[in-house]
């Protein structure tokens, strides 16, 4: 990586079309975990205009109502007047009932030698830009597009609609965090005729940009070009929504690489889900144990065996130790077997309902207001000592 360098990230509100499908997707995963703990299922949804198309293979002792779902998930990000709204668009539903993952008599199918049921390559990242471990730039779209649902949902900016999108570009010295190079915030609204121009931009700046920016140690200066756009109704009725597809706003910003396969939609059993929050969980520990500023771990799982076959570490030139090393401390500590990283993360005691649809929106990683066992600092000092 050169030394100085502009990245940026963006991220995107609840009701932006394509998150819309990753929490609508979620929550049809949730709520067949909820009512079987066993369940397997992969939910995907596409919308544009008035429909809405949700397409699921699963399988489960227990059915789901999947429109139903769908809808409740689109009242909640807030379209409930206008031409798309939750009560009257088209929902079409393809349900595929798979075979049994397990047998009838087998009650340990989160056992840890649960044999992985796909073949996928995740990646896990951390750095030290932030207290949370993650990319600033990434960091600080989340950061605003949480602001823009605020001020909406509390009425305080109550033209807003629900579709907005937040994208921040930070400026990299000796590759490390030197200033604010640009800030671009698309607000939508709920009627073309408010506010103007200048109102929007005032409100945003005073609202949204300044509170967001009030405790970062790096804030905009006179230099930051900043820009606010009018961004229209937008939502599904302008524009298309499809599962999976704002994969950096979920992981690091593409500020990292990560796997292509959509991590919401899934349930937890699915490698490329549990492998990308274990690979993330093993980066962290290596950041915060000070072996490294930068970190990227790699798992690549074959199907049908219960771990990886291949585990590589990266850590971009700022290993205090070799990755050779860090790599054998991670096989050491961590056992990174699918059935042993759905015990270990303690994924059955969870409640699906209240955790899954969050994690589809602000990102899987570097959560401070969810109690995400995969952002957990548990062998920090094993990992320290080797």
């Amino acid at each position: 990586m050169q030394a100085e360098f502009v990245f940026s990230s963006e991220s995107v509100t609840r009701g932006h079309p394509d998150k819309l499908c990753d929490q609508i997707s979620d929550k049809i995963a949730a709520s067949y975990l909820k009512n079987d703990p066993n369940a397997r299922v992969v939910a995907e949804v596409a919308m544009s205009t008035g429909i809405v198309f949700t397409s699921v293979r699963f399988w489960s002792r227990f059915g789901v109502d999947t429109s139903a779902l769908a809808r409740e998930a689109i009242t909640e990000a807030g379209y409930v007047e206008g031409k798309f709204k939750a009560r009257t668009c088209t929902i079409m539903s393809s349900l595929i009932e798979s075979n049994s993952p397990v047998s009838e008599n087998d009650s340990d199918a989160y056992g840890d030698d649960a044999i992985s049921n796909g073949q996928s390559t995740v990646f896990g990242f951390a750095c030290n830009h932030t207290p949370e471990f993650m990319p600033l730039p990434i960091s600080l779209a989340h950061k605003l597009v949480r602001r823009l649902d605020e001020v909406r949902d509390n009425k305080d900016l109550p033209y807003l609609s629900p579709d907005g999108k937040t994208q921040v570009a930070v400026e990299f010295r000796r590759s490390r965090p030197y200033r604010i190079y640009g800030v671009s915030i698309s607000a939508g609204q709920s009627k073309d005729d408010i506010p103007v121009r200048k109102q929007l931009e005032d409100d945003i700046r005073e609202r949204v940009l300044a509170p967001a920016f009030a405790n970062e140690p790096i804030r905009p200066d006179g230099d930051t070009r900043i820009l606010i756009h009018p961004g229209g109704k937008g939502g599904p009725y302008r524009h298309a929504g499809l599962t999976g597809r704002k994969g950096g706003a979920d992981t690091y910003g593409e500020f990292a690489r990560r796997s292509d396969s959509a991590l919401s939609g899934k349930d937890p059993t699915r490698v490329e889900r549990i492998g990308s929050y274990a690979a993330r969980y093993a980066a962290k520990h290596v950041v915060a144990a000070g072996l490294a500023e930068h970190c990227e771990v790699q798992l690549s799982y074959w199907l049908g065996s219960p771990g990886p076959v291949s585990l590589q570490v990266e850590t971009f030139g700022t290993g205090r130790v070799s990755e050779d090393e860090i790599a054998q401390r991670l096989r050491r500590h961590f056992d990174f077997r699918v059935g042993a990283l759905l015990r270990h993360f303690r994924i059955r005691e969870m409640d699906p309902e209240k955790l899954f649809p969050r994690l589809a929106v602000y990102g899987h990683f570097g959560r401070t207001d969810l109690p995400l066992p995969w952002e957990a600092l548990d062998y920090v000092e094993a990992m320290r000592e080797g």
